[in-house]
């Protein structure tokens, strides 16, 4: 089943499949209504293909997209088709494995060559995601690793495919430990805030500061979740609401100016959200809206976490002035699925993300474990830890 792409600047829509899906060509869709139970992983390679569930249409359809050329993997990261930093990492890993197999190189350079310039697309789809360029980077330095070593094409071309797959693997397992951490500082019958969404869909599965709820929820801490509905592309009111009502853990949605009033009222224990970069000093850049959460926060006495694979944790540099901040299209503040709610021409400014002073975070969860200040120190190991743990899967040296 194919579909027709609607001209950029289009209106966005929930429910529609024309309108929605802004790419230069069609792809092929896969549609269910009513949605499946979540057992499948967010994205994952099939038959040549880059496969993943179409974010955007949730929860009223779920669609199943396939992705056969490397511009259009990075349109579909642009476009939100996949979204959440560890979802991203993994699809572009899965981009890179694609553009090796579709190269028609006649040697190991010229292999290489098409890979960087693979790399430079995917990194461009979003920049303020770092795992995006960590994934692609740790495909290409095993591309140049093994042409170094006179490996032949057809060998790196299967090595990389082996490698995205193996990314895609340790992101649910990655995901699993931070759970476990980060079920441990969320107290018995915590009332739990949430933002965005962080679920199975923002990972492969599983998901980050979701993944620490559903592992507090499976210890029987009697837990209950404030779901930010996270405007202006409503992640929390779309994706985390669906994923937790089918999971049965208990929540309410609320609009986004509802949390203080909730923080004030001692009626939130826990703050809890994810993030798509982490400087080195602690800085946290995540969803726009995460910074007053952990302002207010703060200031009523709640602890706030942030819940990141150490992928996201970006050493290079110093703190969060340095984080790019993307800008997105006018339409996703003045219109809500096909509706205007705003006048026409109105100006617009549409920050993606906003950044978190360390000061306002009581941790950083991790795989490693739960970072706390100095971060500068806990987040470099934790980060050394993880390194250590991939190369002696890929049997480096470490």
């Amino acid at each position: 089943m194919a579909t027709p792409f609607a001209s950029e600047g289009s209106s966005l829509s929930m429910r529609a499949l024309t309108g929605a899906l802004l790419f230069s060509r069609p792809y092929p869709i896969h549609f269910f209504n009513p949605s499946p139970p979540m057992s499948d992983r967010t994205v994952w390679w099939e038959a040549g293909k880059v496969r993943m569930i179409d974010q955007r249409l949730l929860p009223l359809d779920y669609v199943i997209a396939d992705f056969d050329a490397v511009p259009d993997v990075a349109r579909a990261i642009t476009e939100m088709v996949v979204r959440g930093a560890p979802a991203i990492g993994a699809t572009a890993g899965f981009g890179m494995a694609l553009a090796a197999q579709q190269s028609r190189a006649e040697t190991t350079r010229g292999l290489l060559a098409d890979l960087r310039q693979a790399k430079e697309t995917l990194d461009a789809a979003r920049p303020t995601a770092v795992n995006l360029a960590w994934a692609t980077a740790r495909l290409l330095l095993l591309a140049e690793a093994l042409a170094g070593d006179g490996a032949s094409i057809e060998r790196i071309q299967a090595a990389l495919l082996v490698e995205a797959q193996r990314l895609a693997d340790q992101d649910v397992e990655i995901n699993q430990r931070m759970g476990r951490h980060g079920a441990a500082v969320i107290p018995q019958n915590a009332n739990i805030l949430h933002h965005c969404n962080t679920g199975s869909l923002a990972a492969v599965d599983i998901g980050t500061a979701l993944g620490v709820v559903r592992a507090a929820h499976e210890a029987n801490k009697n837990i209950h979740v404030w779901v930010d509905e996270t405007r202006p592309r409503l992640q929390g009111a779309r994706l985390t609401a669906w994923e937790l009502m089918r999971d049965g853990i208990p929540m309410h949605l609320i609009a986004d100016n509802a949390a203080g009033l909730l923080m004030r009222q001692r009626k939130v224990d826990v703050v809890l959200y994810g993030a798509d970069r982490v400087a080195a000093n602690g800085d946290v850049a995540n969803k726009i809206g995460s910074y007053k959460l952990a302002v207010v926060a703060k200031e009523n006495g709640i602890p706030c976490y942030s819940v990141v694979p150490t992928s996201t944790i970006d050493l290079d540099l110093p703190d969060g002035d340095h984080i790019p901040i993307e800008e997105r299209g006018w339409e996703e503040v003045v219109m809500v699925g096909d509706t205007q709610i705003a006048p026409d021409d109105v100006p617009v400014y549409n920050p993606a993300f906003d950044v978190t002073p360390h000061r306002y975070l009581t941790g950083i969860i991790t795989e490693e474990g739960v970072c706390y200040p100095p971060f500068t120190e806990s987040l470099a190991a934790a980060k050394a830890r993880a390194e250590a743990r991939i190369r002696a899967a890929q049997g480096r040296p470490l």
